[in-house]
């Protein structure tokens, strides 16, 4: 999808979670349309976190298009990064049990966008790929 309001919330899409810009600042700058897609995409990070990692596998099938997209293209981006770049102290199990749950958050995401899910397959068989080797 290339349409501004997904461009926005992609670029747009942590930053509820990471600073301290509320959701209402967002939609005065942005719209609420950019908003609404940000809000369906962000954590509440006051839930623990296997409980925001459990909601985002059971709400990505009720979210917009646009939503799905953005959170396909964001854990194709984070399968790819764990894959080439882990994070310090990640153990290969660590970083195997995030691609799966990552190909359960898509699996709900199926349908919106064919390109970006193809992208994201390839993302996951180069990282199993890698894993199995190390």
């Amino acid at each position: 999808m290339t349409d501004d309001v997904t461009l926005l919330a992609a670029i747009l899409h942590d930053t509820v979670e990471d600073t301290k810009t509320t959701p209402e600042e967002l939609e005065r700058e942005f719209g609420r349309e950019v908003a609404h897609v940000v809000a369906e995409v962000t954590d509440d990070k006051s839930l623990p976190k296997e409980v925001r990692k459990a909601l985002q596998i059971h709400h990505a099938a009720a979210a917009s298009r646009r939503a799905k997209a953005l959170k396909v293209a964001d854990k194709t981006c984070n399968v790819r990064d764990v894959t080439s770049a882990p994070p310090a102290g990640w153990s290969l199990d660590r970083r195997r049990e995030y691609v799966d749950w990552a190909v359960a958050v898509v699996a709900g995401c199926r349908g919106a966008e064919a390109d970006l899910e193809a992208v994201f397959e390839n993302a996951v068989a180069e990282a199993r790929r890698v894993m199995e080797s190390e």
